[in-house]
């Protein structure tokens, strides 16, 4: 019998990088003499491409991939030492990877977030990471669940995406497998509940909740 399939996002899911991201795109719209964003907003956004929160801050279309170049170099220089594992984040994905192929699929570069789950000493429970980088269309889109499934060798038999945002069950619909919600990261349980088969407060309660119902 086939093992089930866990993809995890990864900010708001698994791990809390928030001090950075804010840090970043602070420092991206003031170089660019653009106004000042509230933290609140700009967290209101995580979950979608770099390109498409810059634009919802209100920056001009022809200075976008310039600030996002901008946003990388600062986030580069903060982002390990500022970045942390939720809570029972690491036991979610041992948890995973003893009855499950487990992969991450996150807006952020799949080379950023090698390294910091490489740091984190959990990448060893991954079977694949894809990333902005790795897609032409990101969450919601499909396309990056399902070039993480192919990666792993896997169908949508038992699949599962575990996020914390619309855009991760979106995604997870679009792709045709069964998404479960966290409500630990940017989106409360009440704007998830629509999009999600189940809403869970952890991605351990997530992960302990796929490996209870499972055919």
């Amino acid at each position: 019998m086939q093992k089930p399939s866990l993809l995890f996002d990864l900010d708001g899911t698994l791990i809390n990088s928030t001090a950075s991201i804010v840090r970043g795109f602070h420092a991206a719209l003031e170089r660019f003499g653009l106004p000042r964003a509230e933290p609140s907003e700009i967290c209101s956004h995580i979950g979608h491409p770099l390109e498409v929160m810059f634009a919802r801050l209100g920056a001009p279309e022809e200075l976008i991939s310039n600030l996002i170049a901008e946003y990388k170099k600062n986030y580069l220089a903060t982002f390990l030492d500022d970045t942390v594992l939720l809570p029972g984040a690491s036991e979610a994905l041992a948890l995973a990877a003893s009855f499950a192929d487990v992969g991450v699929v996150t807006t952020k570069t799949s080379r950023f977030s090698r390294v910091l789950l490489e740091k984190m000493d959990v990448a060893k429970y991954l079977g694949v990471i894809i990333g902005r980088d790795d897609v032409e269309r990101p969450k919601p889109d499909a396309e990056p669940i399902l070039k993480a499934l192919a990666a792993l060798g896997k169908d949508k038999v038992d699949a599962f995406m575990i996020g914390d945002t619309p855009m991760d069950a979106l995604a997870a619909k679009n792709a045709g497998i069964i998404s479960v919600g966290v409500s630990c990261g940017y989106v409360d349980a009440q704007t998830l509940r629509p999009h999600c088969s189940r809403i869970c407060e952890s991605a351990l309660v997530a992960v302990e909740y796929v490996k209870s119902n499972l055919n």
